[in-house]
């Protein structure tokens, strides 16, 4: 008779292309399940070549993620000035999204902005939003025509690197997108949030450019954002001119659609709530629908802005006005929110009232008591008084199980007013998002990290989170990675094999972690842990400040952006994206 039977030839060709045979180095026909990583291919990078910026080697680049739905991998190109799109199957750069300053649009290829979005205008009179929002009218600056589009994002200032400090200027950064793929979040220079409808084509839509703060002044002035830079070396960015610097992590909670972004740089680290539940349906009133300011024809400001936001958090640092009284003070004149550059006191927090009486909550950090024990902000106890608040922000996480954030403080525990900083310490801080309650955010929950820098929280199976840990402040930390507990905050395991990350990324289509391991002390490295066991499998090379990755759970194919050189060189002297999988 023959093997007529459909099923099992199916199995037999199965079996045939998906087992152990499969060549090593084979960008598209899938890989094994065994043995060791090595890179199957080199993407090149477009509109990149070797000499002059924009559109030098694509050396500075920031947050990568994979849409598992279309199977794309989306990377902050700093030096294209857009966001690069790669399909994961065939490995091919298909889409770069950007403005009208993007190297790749050049003009022709902006995304077009919504027109029912004004410009989003500043209090000095519209000279830093609109540059890099929504050209739509009335678009008023000198020079520049009101054409529909999105401006861009202001790319590398000044050559961004990790040695000049100016990477607080510079973007695009985090990136986050919804589960169905239909909505990209991308963190802008000029404090903001751009959201990309990634159902039109072939160039998405800006339905949203969220405010998180007071742009840095790139464009008023002669000087412009100099002052800032001048002030990087030593003063923490305290130029007036440096406002509240970029927006950069992000996390995201699909349940209930809340978008958690961090501006973490040195000044005046917090982190704003933004409910985007009608951006991303699409449904509501024009207001809800774009996340409009309260007046949208009026400048952004302290009492003018997005409807959408649910509240902040600020990591000020200092105890002001906490002796003797609740830490978060809810009620009172502090200063109004969301403008953390306001020029008050450090530690006073309050609500901010808008048109109609809307309030938008202000709260502080995390609060940590002279012996180190935090402070429930919810119900302080005496002992709150001149508890201290740890300042600095990494990446955050969300924990489904709970309904909470996870965010890395990155900056040193600070126990007790006065007290010099700990730098071997970081916490992680939980915090509930408290949706329709009118006090808004808070934080309730921190758990001490010894030895690390947190710089982020990915989830794993089930309510396990892998704490990364990177080098801060001029310490160098051995190596180390903190599998937490993301309900308890209790350490499962922790892993000295693997350390300073920037990024991590969990796959659920092997089950394993990933991590951007850039400043290990022998040199950067993609390291491997398997999740089900909270072990580490292997560290594989990478080039210099290899800090990006993400993964295709499908192929279960690991996506790395790489600077010129090294790895690249074979390929691409430009920069690349090396694809690794199991051989």
């Amino acid at each position: 008779m023959g093997f007529r039977n459909p099923i099992f030839l199916l199995l037999v060709l199965f079996l045939v292309v998906g087992g152990c045979s499969s060549p090593a180095g084979c960008p598209t026909c899938g890989t094994t399940v065994n043995g060791s990583y090595g890179i199957i291919n080199i993407i090149p990078v477009p509109q990149h070549n070797p000499t002059g910026e924009p559109g030098g080697p694509f050396n500075s680049f920031d947050i990568s993620l994979v849409d598992p739905v279309h199977h794309l991998f989306f990377v902050s190109d700093r030096i294209g000035l857009d966001v690069v799109v790669v399909d994961t199957t065939t490995n091919i750069a298909v889409n770069t999204i950007g403005g009208d300053n993007s190297v790749a649009q050049a003009g022709f290829n902006a995304s077009p902005c919504d027109p029912s979005i004004p410009p989003l205008l500043d209090a000095s009179g519209g000279t830093n939003f609109t540059r890099f929002g929504c050209r739509n009218p009335p678009f008023h600056i000198p020079g520049f025509g009101a054409d529909g589009n999105f401006g861009g994002f202001p790319g590398a200032q000044c050559c961004a690197a990790r040695a000049n400090g100016v990477n607080p200027l510079s973007a695009p950064d985090g990136q986050a997108i919804t589960a169905d793929g239909n909505t990209l979040f991308v963190a802008n220079g000029s404090s903001s949030v751009v959201v990309f409808d990634m159902t039109t084509k072939p160039i998405p839509t800006v339905i949203a450019v969220v405010p998180t703060g007071q742009s840095p002044t790139y464009d008023s002035g002669v000087a412009g954002i100099a002052p800032c830079i001048a002030s990087a070396n030593g003063r923490a960015f305290s130029d007036a001119s440096c406002a509240d610097l970029r927006a950069d992590e992000m996390s995201w909670d699909e349940k209930d659609k809340i978008l958690l972004v961090a501006n973490g740089d040195p000044g005046f680290p917090f982190v704003t709530l933004i409910d985007m539940s009608h951006v991303v349906s699409r449904t509501g009133t024009v207001s809800q629908q774009h996340c409009l300011p309260v007046s949208p024809a009026a400048p952004y400001g302290p009492t003018n802005f997005p409807t959408c936001i649910l509240g902040q958090i600020y990591y000020d640092g200092a105890p002001v006005n906490n002796g003797g009284v609740a830490v978060d003070d809810q009620t009172g004149a502090g200063f109004p929110c969301p403008d953390p550059s306001t020029p008050s006191p450090s530690g006073v927090s309050g609500t901010g009232v808008g048109a109609g009486g809307k309030n938008v909550p202000c709260h502080h950090g995390p609060i940590i008591t002279s012996a180190g024990v935090f402070c429930n902000q919810l119900t302080p106890a005496a002992n709150c008084a001149g508890a201290t608040s740890p300042a600095g922000i990494g990446g955050s996480g969300f924990n489904p199980n709970t309904g909470h954030f996870l965010v890395t403080n990155a900056n040193a525990a600070a126990i007790g007013p006065g007290v010099s900083p700990d730098l071997t310490t970081g916490t992680v801080d939980e915090i509930d998002p408290r949706i329709g309650n009118p006090n808004g955010p808070i934080v309730v929950n921190t758990f001490p990290v010894k030895n690390c820098m947190p710089s982020g929280a990915v989830q794993g199976p089930g309510n396990n989170f892998l704490i990364t840990c990177e080098n801060h402040d001029g310490v160098t930390f051995p190596p180390s990675e903190i599998v937490m507990d993301g309900g308890s905050g209790k350490i499962l395991a922790t892993i000295t094999t693997v350390g300073g990350v920037d990024e991590a990324w969990f796959n659920p289509g092997d089950q394993r972690w990933y991590l951007a391991a850039r400043d290990m002390p022998a040199g950067p490295v993609m390291g491997v842990i398997d999740s089900k066991t909270n072990t580490w499998l292997q560290n594989v090379t990478t080039n210099s400040n290899s800090h990006s990755i993400a993964a295709d759970p499908l192929n279960n194919h690991i996506f790395v952006p790489m600077q010129s050189g090294g790895i690249c060189t074979t390929q691409s002297s430009n920069g690349c994206i090396a694809v690794f999988a199991r051989q």
